[in-house]
């Protein structure tokens, strides 16, 4: 594929997992770095994310995972756990697999993403979560 079609190709799987969270990042960029925003799009998405080895809801928990070991990313698990609800994750899975992160990235880790977590459960009215 030439540049515009892997761009094509990469809005429609950012659309379809982050919705319009991940077009406001992409739009965020536009005025400060227009190729990280195409790399975001064509590379992340429509290269790595459309890729056929992990489903959506997989890649979203490695991702969850990732994120949360970082820390200092609190604004990209935002999306990604938008991301999660939208690919099929349940509210009760996403706080297990921070629960599960405790573990390997400690504890404030892991109360930063679940407070993350907290604010989109808020936002999609899924508070409370129950097990």
């Amino acid at each position: 594929m030439n540049r515009e079609e892997r761009q094509s190709h990469g809005l429609r799987v950012l659309k379809e997992i982050d919705g319009d969270a991940g077009q406001k990042v992409i739009d965020s960029l536009a005025d400060v770095s227009p190729e990280l925003a195409h790399q975001v799009v064509a590379w992340a998405f429509g290269d790595i994310y459309a890729r056929p080895g992990l489903a959506p809801r997989d890649r979203q928990l490695v991702t969850l995972g990732m994120l949360t070991a970082l820390g200092g990313a609190e604004p990209q698990l935002e999306v990604h756990i938008n991301a999660a609800l939208n690919v099929g994750l349940t509210a009760q899975e996403i706080v297990e697999a921070l629960l599960h992160a405790a573990v390997y990235c400690g504890m404030p880790r892991a109360l930063n993403a679940t407070f993350v977590a907290k604010k989109v459960f808020a936002d999609r009215k899924l508070l409370p979560v129950t097990a």
